[in-house]
């Protein structure tokens, strides 16, 4: 998992995997967008739009998802 943020867009990037033009886009909340995986659905990447704006209105970031975080596997 990778975060990039881009600060003359102001778009904080979360990546699953390097994003690809198959993949489908939706918007799941106010300002975040999840590109799925056009066979399974899944989420591979978010993007949250207006991010140092959405910083500096509160604390707390809630993204509208679900995630089953765990250990990256040791090469």
């Amino acid at each position: 998992m990778s975060f990039k943020y881009d600060r003359e867009a102001d778009i904080l990037y979360v990546d699953t995997t390097i994003p690809y033009a198959e993949q489908e886009s939706e918007e799941v909340g106010d300002g975040v967008v999840a590109r799925l995986n056009p066979t399974t659905g899944e989420i591979e990447n978010l993007e949250i739009l207006f991010f140092s704006t959405r910083l500096l209105r509160t604390d707390l970031i809630e993204l509208p998802i679900m995630a089953d975080l765990r250990l990256a596997e040791k090469a």
